[in-house]
């Protein structure tokens, strides 16, 4: 175990103090040297450590460098050195953290790691919290919360009786409301035809003006954080009008929540503190190791009353059971990454993290428009969105970006125009890395 161990570490030191030479994506040749993996199921085992081997040999090199400093895709963040130390501990401890009883030092830092996060995004002391795979599972979890408790007012327990023959809940969303929304609410049984869509302006933000008639039947979702602008919904505002009318007002916040713990631009989350449920990554800006999602609620018994099971089933004295406030049952222990996360960077190391991610897209757009460029979003937090012309030389200048190797962006299509998407996310880049990956940005579109 001992040799196993050190050499595993010795080659993921390695992988890691790699990442600064290599090309960002993999090569064809490591792609294509995948299909080593691919024989039947072998008779006979294999030592651990040619196992482990074999894993580092062929997969390494077909992996894409996200964890290092020059990968912009998607909103991907790297994995604080800290919180892959505290996931290889966490890993070798193999707790079951749906339990307390199971896992007490887990359970003991997911309470301490919710306190904090409440804390930073100034969200209700006496709410609920849990540890998730990712923010569509906050939503998940957080709808169901939301459909419990405009249900239970209804005089409908939806827990025992389900959604055949309950009174009618509405759904209202912004046009640019994220996909995994979408998806949330339809695996909570409302479908597309209970969404009222509201008009957007320019940034991607709900039009408060459009804003339609709600009652306390209806469930608002608003952003914190669009993924392609950055930009943030009116959230307080909606809420004072949501809530004037007993509406229940949920905040996707997958990455743009964190802006809260960032001086110069805690004004773009202003208000999400008064919703009454909130989603929320923490593989995202937090830089944990995949997967790590929170889910918040300011009723507690509501997100209780949707997540937990009744009866006697694993029946725990504890005043709070993990698994009574997700949708999972057993699980490893994230809560662990999320508050070793935490405790490393303190008040200000967060704030630092997120602020100089946004100057380094400040920088990215500046050089961009300084060359000629169209940077088609307000750069307020860490998204960047630039059209080198029309689709057809956008889209070519992505696909040559990719392969290029410097670094990596992806595309995308904003309000009707095709766009490079450069999201920086990760602890791991730095103004060297940025400078690097502008110039090859630049290199590639004007040939």
């Amino acid at each position: 175990m001992s040799n196993l161990l050190d050499d595993t570490a010795r080659r993921a030191r390695r992988y890691l103090e790699s990442l600064d030479a290599r090309s960002v994506a993999p090569s064809a040749e490591a792609l294509a040297a995948l299909g080593r993996f691919a024989r039947p199921f072998p008779d006979h085992g294999s030592a651990a450590e040619a196992v482990v081997a074999e894993l580092d040999d062929i997969g390494s090199p077909a992996t894409m460098a996200s964890a290092g400093g020059r990968f912009f895709g998607f909103v991907i963040g790297g994995a604080l050195p800290v919180t892959v130390a505290a996931n290889w501990l966490a890993t070798a401890w193999d707790q079951n953290a749906g339990l307390v009883v199971t896992a007490p030092a887990n359970a003991a830092l997911e309470d301490i790691a919710l306190r904090w996060l409440k804390d930073i995004f100034s969200l209700p002391a006496q709410g609920a919290g849990g540890f998730v795979t990712c923010a569509t599972t906050a939503n998940i979890a957080a709808l169901a919360a939301a459909r419990h408790a405009l249900l239970v007012r209804a005089g409908w327990d939806v827990e025992a009786q389900g959604l055949f023959g309950a009174p009618p809940l509405t759904v209202v969303v912004g046009h640019e409301v994220h996909a995994s929304v979408h998806k949330a609410l339809s695996l909570v049984g409302f479908g597309s035809q209970r969404v009222v869509t509201v008009p957007v302006d320019a940034q991607g933000r709900m039009r408060a003006d459009a804003f339609p008639g709600v009652d306390d039947r209806t469930i608002v979702c608003v952003q914190a954080g669009n993924v392609n602008s950055g930009a943030f919904d009116p959230v307080a505002e909606i809420c004072e009008r949501a809530h004037s009318q007993g509406a229940w007002v949920h905040v996707d916040g997958a990455f743009g929540m964190w802006a809260a713990a960032a001086p110069s631009r805690a004004h773009l989350a202003r208000g999400i503190e008064h919703a009454d449920s909130w989603a929320t990554d923490a593989h995202k800006w937090l830089n944990v190791p995949y997967d790590s999602g929170l889910v918040f609620t300011r009723e507690a018994a509501a997100l209780r009353a949707a997540m937990s099971v009744g009866g006697a089933y694993l029946a725990q004295d504890e005043d709070r059971v993990p698994y009574h406030y997700t949708p999972d049952f057993s699980r490893r222990a994230r809560g662990v990454e999320v508050w070793a996360a935490l405790r490393h960077l303190g008040r200000e190391g967060l704030a630092g993290l997120i602020e100089r991610t946004c100057r380094h897209a400040t920088r990215f757009a500046d050089g961009l428009l300084a060359a000629g460029y169209r940077v088609l979003n307000d750069v307020v937090l860490n998204q960047v969105l630039v059209s080198f012309g029309d689709a057809q030389r956008t889209r070519e200048v992505i696909r040559r970006i990719q392969s290029e190797g410097t670094c990596w962006c992806g595309g995308t299509v904003w309000q009707g125009h095709s766009a490079m998407r450069i999201s920086v996310s990760s602890w791991a880049t730095t103004e060297e890395d940025v400078e690097r990956s502008l110039a090859a940005i630049l290199r590639v579109a004007a040939s």
